[in-house]
């Protein structure tokens, strides 16, 4: 008997292993072509040093060096002064998709997915058959371990080529060194332009870097202070979705509603525990486990029907007005600096807050449009910027009120660049790129008024200095004229003209002192 179509077709249907999946699409990832794959590479072990640098409350020193082996194939080498990483888990972090200690942690750090540098690895070995190696050390005391490690992209797990206890030239952290198929160019959406911005978001940190060029950049750090620790919160009732409170009720070791409202979010107090239970018409002792599904969901709709408190804000981690303005300082030449940290909003039930920086004049292109650089948990975003909730919000600010040209609709002209960071728990990406914030209106809110607070400081500058401006070419104006009155006056009364010119030229100095030569009401 022959099989039917769906018969066969059932013999062939098999499941797909995460890594399988973002092997045929990574794309998703950002390796979709030579020149981006060196960025992303690169990015992914930078933000990796980073977090770990942070985490362990040490100041971030991070040696990159990129080398071209031959054509369209280069060498990344990653090196940082971090906690290091444990021997056992060495394999796992580089060489297994989706491992990381961060996915479940509500706090504002660059990584979370646990994708990004096995996805490198990952990369690496497809496009060059090369193993990846690491060097790691957690302590003075301690060995450094080394390891060569293959990825079995069907399996999701490590391969172990070659493992040993070596020298390492720092008394902790990691080191990776990968060989990948890339291209490599300066400018725009290049890794040079990617570092020098990782120094503006972040400048407690130190990065020394040497491209293919043999050109070698030292961004040394502009703070000796390490930002706020972030700390880690529960989710926020108002934060979750139906689906994820049953999973919830399912999961808890609280035996009852109550204790689980109370232990398993934050904000809930024992008084709003009791209130959603009874909005909800549920006991406060049923235990969660045994919640059918219809009463899930009316305890979902009274969670959100109850009044509850903001979550706390403590899990985020600014770069910090001060810190951003030396930084700006640092690195752009201009004629006038500002930058404003936000107070924390919620939205969804995340916290979040919005930084924003100002530079303007100076070296600045002084025609063509405004330059951005948009940042998410300190992570510069390159790619996307005309789909990103922070270009958007740039072009809704009425840039005219601070003496900027800017056409209706569109970005503002001028020698301006602004900076503007994205802080939060969870940063509403695009897609899984994570290149561009997406433009809830809340979000887009913070944003503008993050940069009127910048623009209004602005105006005060742009208007005093085009009064300086004006108020010189009147004295020059004044100077010249007075040259010919002198001239004259000295023909007719004899005296001599120079003595003339310079009490001319005192009378006018003191007029313009007390601003009797000045424009009065706009005349």
């Amino acid at each position: 008997m022959s099989k039917t179509y769906a018969e066969i077709a059932a013999g062939k249907q098999r499941e797909i292993s995460v890594s399988e999946f973002f092997t045929k699409n990574r794309h998703l990832l950002g390796f979709d072509n030579p020149r981006r794959a060196l960025l992303t590479t690169v990015k992914e072990a930078v933000d990796n040093s980073l977090d770990a640098c942070e985490e362990a409350r040490i100041l971030p020193e991070l040696w990159i060096e990129i080398k071209e082996v031959k054509e369209n194939r280069y060498k990344v080498l990653v090196k940082d002064n971090g906690p290091g990483i444990v021997k056992i888990q060495i394999p796992k972090i580089f060489g297994k998709l989706l491992y990381g200690s961060k996915f479940h942690k509500l706090s504002a750090t660059r990584g979370q997915q646990g994708i990004g540098i096995s996805a490198a690895v990952m990369y690496s070995q497809l496009t060059t058959g090369k193993s990846v190696h690491i060097t790691s050390k957690i302590s003075k005391g301690k060995p450094a371990h080394y390891y060569e490690l293959h990825f079995n992209s069907k399996a999701n797990e490590p391969e172990i080529v070659k493992e040993s206890e070596v020298e390492f030239d720092i008394d902790h952290g990691t080191m990776i060194e990968l060989e990948i198929e890339a291209v490599f160019q300066k400018g725009k959406r290049s890794v040079d332009e990617y570092l020098e911005q990782t120094s503006i978001a972040n400048p407690h940190a130190t990065i020394h870097y040497a491209n293919p060029l043999n050109e070698k950049m030292n961004y040394l750090a502009a703070v000796n202070k390490l930002p706020v620790e972030p700390k880690e919160i529960k989710p926020h009732p108002h934060g979750i979705e139906l689906g994820m409170l049953i999973s919830m009720l399912k999961e808890t070791a609280m035996s009852s509603v109550t204790s689980f409202l109370q232990k398993e979010f934050s904000r809930v107090s024992s008084q709003v525990a009791n209130k959603i239970c009874e909005e909800a018409k549920i006991s406060p002792k049923s235990r969660p486990s045994r919640i059918a599904r219809q009463e899930a969901e009316n305890l979902y709709n009274s969670i959100q029907k109850v009044k509850i408190m903001a979550p706390p804000t403590n899990c985020l981690s600014p770069i910090g007005e001060e810190a951003l303005l030396k930084s700006l300082k640092r690195g752009v030449t201009a004629e006038f600096y500002a930058t404003v940290t936000r107070n924390p909003s919620v939205y969804r039930g995340n916290p979040f807050l919005v930084e924003a920086g100002i530079a303007y004049g100076g070296s600045l292109e002084a025609e063509g449009i405004l330059q951005i650089i948009r940042f998410a948990n300190k992570v510069p975003l390159q790619y996307q910027q005309g789909a990103c909730a922070i270009q958007k919000a740039v072009a809704e600010t009425a840039w005219k009120n601070y003496g900027i040209q800017q056409s209706k609709g569109s970005l503002p002209r001028g020698p301006l660049m602004i900076v503007l960071h994205f802080c939060s728990v969870w940063v509403p990406f695009t897609s899984e790129s994570k290149e561009a914030i997406a433009s809830y209106d809340e979000i887009v809110k913070e944003m503008k008024l993050a940069i009127q607070e910048c623009g209004r400081k602005l105006a005060t500058f742009v208007r005093k200095r085009n009064r300086d401006k004006l108020s010189a070419k009147k004295k020059d104006m004044f100077k010249n004229y007075s040259l010919e009155l002198a001239s004259s006056l000295s023909e007719i009364t004899g005296t001599n003209e120079k003595k003339i010119y310079a009490e001319l030229i005192t009378i006018a100095e003191k007029m313009f002192e007390t601003g009797a030569l000045e424009e009065k009401n706009g005349e």
